[in-house]
């Protein structure tokens, strides 16, 4: 069963469909065809439970390279002595 809800959020308008679906005995469900299609780049997908509500999302790799050289340290240790340089990581202050 298929129901279409159009809202309306922040002037923009959002399709929302509804669909009722079985789980079989071990608990799967089968996605949309045109949905999977549409945004899952892989077979990965990300679960949110919020109490009785499941959100399921396309799982997205992220690009860590943009995180290279963006946290600074003040580190007195020689960086070519990388134990120490954890220890001192480590370390509480």
């Amino acid at each position: 069963m298929f129901i279409l809800k159009e809202e309306r959020n922040n002037n923009t308008m959002q399709e929302q469909i509804e669909i009722k679906n079985e789980v079989d005995i071990q608990g799967k469900l089968i996605l949309p065809k045109e949905w999977r299609k549409r945004y899952l780049k892989s077979r990965e997908v990300v679960m949110r439970l919020k109490g009785a509500v499941i959100e399921i999302m396309p799982y997205e790799k992220v690009d860590l390279t943009k995180y290279f050289d963006s946290v600074e340290a003040d580190i007195k240790s020689d960086l070519s002595e990388w134990k120490s340089v954890r220890r001192e990581l480590y370390e509480i202050r």
